[in-house]
């Protein structure tokens, strides 16, 4: 296994040991030198994938305050809702100021756009995760019904730029009130559509989703690589 491999899985599952190996076709890790994981190498090979669509690294600070934020202004904060608004915020303010709010990676699922990093976290807290939650995130919110959060705290402010709020307020107010079914079909865009199910959706795409051309996508991503470059 490469490098690039077990730090993508370490990254997903925690610390990993010094003990790995391969056995018919499956990665064997030891975590910690006592409790072993099996992961499919479809999974490992999904996790490459996605790194190939990611233009910035998640901010998972960032995404936790969202959440809070977000869930404290809308009535129904179902998985569902939580997830659209953030594909429409995140969408909104890459295409205006060139910057993912949270760095996460979209899947386009059956039902629209699912922030793949928030979703472990979220399956995290409801237990049924590929890591263990542990407090880190149950201490701000938890998850009743399946899929109701219910947060704990209040958001930090200071956490969320002007801009993050902006694009965040403006996907509240016009898709804040939808039904699952309204929001559902608005999230079916551009983008979602030009995307293999279960697959990330790009970049690119989510850009010219909102009306810019190619040479703009490739001018973004320039002074996304230029800012982290420092």
């Amino acid at each position: 296994m490469t490098d690039v491999g077990v730090f993508l899985l370490s990254v997903c599952f925690g610390r990993i040991s010094a003990s790995k190996k391969q056995d018919q076709g499956n990665i064997i890790l030891s975590f910690d030198g006592v409790k072993k994981i099996y992961i499919f190498a479809n999974f490992y090979k999904i996790e490459l994938i996605m790194e190939k669509f990611n233009v910035e690294p998640f901010n998972e600070s960032k995404a936790i305050n969202a959440v809070l934020y977000i869930s404290k202004n809308l009535k129904r904060k179902d998985f569902h809702k939580i997830f659209k608004i953030f594909y429409f915020s995140d969408r909104d303010h890459i295409s205006a100021y060139g910057r993912s709010i949270t760095g996460d990676t979209y899947i386009a699922m059956t039902d629209g756009p699912v922030p793949s990093k928030l979703y472990d976290i979220f399956k995290s807290v409801r237990g049924d995760g590929y890591f263990k939650d542990e407090g880190k995130f149950s201490s701000k919110f938890t998850i009743e019904n399946w899929d109701l959060i219910v947060p704990f705290e209040e958001p930090n402010m200071k956490v969320l730029s002007n801009t993050d709020l902006e694009c965040i307020n403006n996907a509240l107010n016009l898709y804040g009130e939808m039904s699952w079914d309204e929001i559902r079909e608005k999230s079916h865009d551009y983008a979602w559509r030009n995307t293999v199910l279960n697959s990330p959706i790009s970049f690119d795409n989510m850009v010219i989703e909102t009306g810019n051309d190619e040479s703009y996508v490739d001018y973004l991503k320039e002074q996304i690589r230029t800012a982290n470059s420092f």
